[in-house]
């Protein structure tokens, strides 16, 4: 579908942005909401790219970070009705990301050599109904089963068909594959 091929090309420009390193990947990740408070088109909730934020982070989890850092005035603007009859912004924001869709140019890691929190991990805690992804990890780092985890915890995971070869470019720029 076009629509899902724009959005990973916007992913794609965002990993365009990382600064390449040889002990990771490049990847990049836009969270799109279809919240029922909102008629289409779909809403851009974030953006994000590895490394953007301080602490080896990976796009995943800077796109959902950014995301819960909507100010409560933005998120209210954004999305009405979740917003409507929330306790806290907390709240309000956990009912958004259960209707928004990741799309991400590198499957969401399963672990990380890093020892820090997986993107899967986050996807499921976000509770985030679908992942549309270019391409597999491939197991240059460690063995990744990202998209595994993701379909055991109920969210359906769609592979993107077209853009294989240009995300696993994306991916290894800077380094040797």
């Amino acid at each position: 579908d076009e629509q899902h091929i724009h959005y990973l090309r916007v992913a794609l420009s965002e990993a365009a942005k990382c600064v390449p390193t040889p002990t990771a990947f490049c990847v990049g990740c836009l969270l799109v909401a279809r919240h029922p408070s909102i008629s289409d088109p779909p809403v851009v909730l974030a953006t994000g790219y590895s490394r953007e934020l301080p602490g080896n982070t990976h796009a995943e989890a800077n796109a959902l970070a950014k995301a819960r850092g909507l100010f409560p005035a933005r998120l209210s603007e954004m999305f009405p009705r979740a917003a409507e009859n929330r306790p806290n912004i907390e709240s309000a924001i956990d009912d958004v990301l259960a209707h928004t869709d990741v799309y991400t140019t590198l499957e969401p890691c399963s672990v990380r050599a890093s020892g820090l929190a997986p993107c899967a991990d986050a996807l499921i805690a976000a509770k985030v109904r679908r992942c549309f992804v270019g391409v597999g990890e491939p197991d240059d780092f460690v063995q990744c089963e990202g998209a595994q985890k993701l379909r055991a915890a109920g969210c359906q995971v769609i592979w993107v068909k077209g853009l294989e070869e240009e995300c696993l470019t994306a991916a290894r720029r800077g380094r040797e594959a």
